[in-house]
């Protein structure tokens, strides 16, 4: 009976071995045909295997998704990176993009929160709309697409923040007040 747990744990190691490896080569192959360096490649290979692992840890220990929405943040990271190491998105330093991080935490949190309850609930799509708005905002001031400055926006545009503030109050308030009573 011991034999049996071995071997079968040896024969997932194995897979998960020779998975990494299949990964690893064709991330490698991928990027010595675009002409990228080594380190780009492997630091996006890790972000992605360390969303893979989380990934399994959230399927493996039910109803966890804090694991869920670092596997999905990870995943998405490690793609960001091995995209831009490629030269499909060009590469620009993270001081023009790092909103992306706000945008990447905002879906991260739509399959945890899926997983949590079976589907979308006001309590994780409310902020994550939120975030997927901020970093879109960020992104357009980063970018320099508009002629004037964040500091300008906020001066002009503070009301709009707030009543944009109070709707995310009010929506969320609403979605958790029809849902008392319901397994939360």
């Amino acid at each position: 009976m011991n034999s049996f747990f071995s071997r079968r744990i040896a024969a997932w190691v194995v897979f998960i071995i020779g998975l990494l490896f299949m990964f690893l080569g064709s991330a490698f192959l991928l990027g010595s045909l675009a002409g990228t360096s080594r380190f780009s490649v492997l630091l996006s290979f890790l972000f992605v295997i360390a969303g893979i692992f989380l990934a399994l840890l959230a399927i493996k220990l039910n109803k966890r998704s804090t694991y869920l929405f670092f596997a999905a943040f990870f995943l998405m990271v490690g793609f960001y990176l091995f995209l831009s190491a490629l030269g499909i998105i060009p590469r620009v330093f993270f001081y023009k993009t790092w909103p992306l991080i706000s945008v990447f935490s905002g879906l991260a949190l739509l399959p945890a929160g899926w997983r949590s309850y079976g589907q979308l609930r006001s309590r994780f799509v409310v902020p994550s709309i939120a975030f997927v708005i901020l970093g879109c905002l960020l992104l357009v001031f980063s970018f320099d697409i508009v002629d004037f400055s964040f500091k300008q926006f906020i001066k002009s545009w503070w009301p709009l923040l707030l009543a944009f503030s109070g709707l995310l109050l009010i929506l969320t308030s609403l979605g958790s007040k029809r849902n008392v009573g319901v397994d939360d």
